[in-house]
């Protein structure tokens, strides 16, 4: 009997771990599939956000979008105010211009170091990024570009072997993605960006610390001209 109560125990502990397991996986879609549809402006800077809408349309219950929501208070992409609701966050010039000043200094030293830290799998990675990029830019997709960019400078930030300067980087990455996404309305930029891209790679595929740190920093300023003209 001690045997068949200890086994009733464990399934019931399972079945318990499942279904947090399973919680997890809702407010991580959520989430992810709300922070997407803010940095794509489909959800619009200024506008209200009904919890009760979003659910429905993300067929989720009202607990992960509630979850969701308060994270994303926290990254600084909604303001929840009590009373009135959930609001998308502004797009703040100065905040981002704040945020473009620190990624210039922080990019530079993560792009010299994996110049110096490249082997050859590292550079294959990032080829096989430019690659892909490149034969997104003919169709124009500005999501896809959008998230091929992010992996171009995580993969950076992971080939410094700095794990610190990555994690800020990723962090500051992301505050500018919305920016990222309105700047790029017109293919010309989207072909400047990749040539800068291929600036920083080819200075990093040759260890040359130097010329990579000018190359991000080259890069970063042609963010910053048409965060100008975006916002």
């Amino acid at each position: 009997m001690k045997n068949q109560a200890v086994e009733v125990h464990t399934n019931s502990s399972s079945r318990r771990s499942s279904v947090a397991q399973g919680g997890r996986t809702l407010r991580q879609k959520a989430y992810e599939e709300i922070k997407r549809r803010i940095i794509t402006m489909e959800y619009r800077p200024g506008e209200y956000l009904n919890e009760a809408r979003i659910s429905k349309a993300l067929r989720a219950g009202r607990t992960p979008v509630h979850q969701a929501l308060h994270r994303l208070q926290l990254e600084q992409l909604v303001d929840i105010i009590p009373r009135k609701g959930v609001i998308v966050r502004a797009v703040s010039l100065d905040e981002i211009m704040n945020v473009t000043h620190v990624r210039s200094v922080n990019e530079a030293l993560c792009v010299s170091l994996a110049a110096r830290w490249a082997d050859k799998r590292d550079i294959a990675s990032l080829r096989d990024i430019l690659d892909r990029a490149e034969e997104m830019i003919g169709a124009h997709d500005i999501e896809v570009l959008m998230n091929l960019d992010h992996e171009f400078h995580c993969e950076i930030s992971r080939i410094s072997r700095n794990p610190v300067l990555g994690n800020i980087l990723r962090s500051l990455h992301e505050r500018s993605l919305r920016v990222w996404f309105l700047s790029l309305s017109v293919v010309r930029r989207l072909e400047d960006v990749h040539a800068e891209h291929e600036a920083i790679f080819a200075a990093i595929a040759a260890h040359d610390e130097k010329r990579a740190a000018q190359a991000a920093r080259a890069h970063i300023e042609q963010f910053q001209k048409h965060i100008v003209l975006a916002v």
